[in-house]
């Protein structure tokens, strides 16, 4: 029985959601360009882009439990920083974090038709990955042109884990909040990998979890502040992992 499920929601993956969810990303990054351009970027980033994350959730579907949703204040800005387990981490953090997210995202995402624009409409920051310098530049700028309550987002270990557990953090997130006097949100993600495993295009429905950890103020010099602020970011995030993931 098992498998005639597998095989039977195989057909509606490739033949109905992939479609549909490709035709929703599309709609919704050009959606997102005409609202930042006539109405404003927030309105934009939280509505437009929150409800794509929802409904190509409810489409997969995925089953959503948030744990800590009242550490995320919507009149704060912040820095967010998450583990990173599967591209459904994207629909998770986006639909359900109410917050104004802007993404720090590679420069070449910027070519992607449709998104790209619409990323940029909404304010997301695009980063040359090896260039720390012009990333604090842009993500001040960012900063500069919007309004309290933003969350500028990081995946702080850079990259999918394909095994699950938490990989090494890097410290491009924890040098812009000592940098900015930002507080990091922590946020643990859990379940996502079960949905889409890292380096497959294979989806399952599946139920994921997202825990909002207390923030982390920022207090003191930078340089100092740097590793302190990972090591207490990690922690946090872990202590909501399970065990065989830590």
């Amino acid at each position: 029985m098992k498998r005639v499920a597998f095989y039977l929601y195989q057909v509606y993956a490739w033949l109905i959601f992939i479609p549909l969810g490709l035709l929703l990303t599309l709609i919704s990054g050009w959606l997102t360009v005409l609202v930042a351009m006539l109405w404003n970027p927030r309105v934009a980033s939280r509505y437009v882009a929150a409800n794509w994350g929802k409904l190509i959730g409810l489409m997969t579907p995925m089953w959503v439990s948030v744990e800590g949703a009242e550490n995320a204040d919507p009149q704060r800005s912040c820095v967010v920083v998450c583990n990173h387990q599967s591209q459904y981490d994207i629909f998770l953090v986006y639909g359900w974090l109410k917050l104004d997210l802007k993404w720090v995202m590679k420069a070449e995402l910027r070519k992607i038709p449709g998104v790209g624009i619409g990323c940029e409409k909404a304010g997301h920051i695009f980063v040359e990955r090896n260039n720390p310098e012009q990333a604090r530049k842009a993500v001040a700028e960012a900063l500069s042109r919007v309004r309290d309550g933003v969350g500028i987002l990081f995946f702080a270990e850079g990259s999918r884990s394909v095994d699950g557990k938490l990989q090494k953090f890097k410290k491009g997130a924890f040098r812009i909040a000592a940098s900015q006097g930002l507080p990091i949100l922590p946020v643990t993600i859990i379940g996502t990998r079960d949905i889409q495993k890292p380096r497959s295009m294979m989806i399952f429905p599946g139920k994921a979890r997202m825990v909002i950890h207390p923030p982390i103020e920022v207090d003191g010099d930078e340089a100092q502040d740097v590793l302190a602020l990972m090591n207490k970011t990690r922690e946090a995030i872990t202590s909501a992992m399970p065990q065989d993931l830590r």
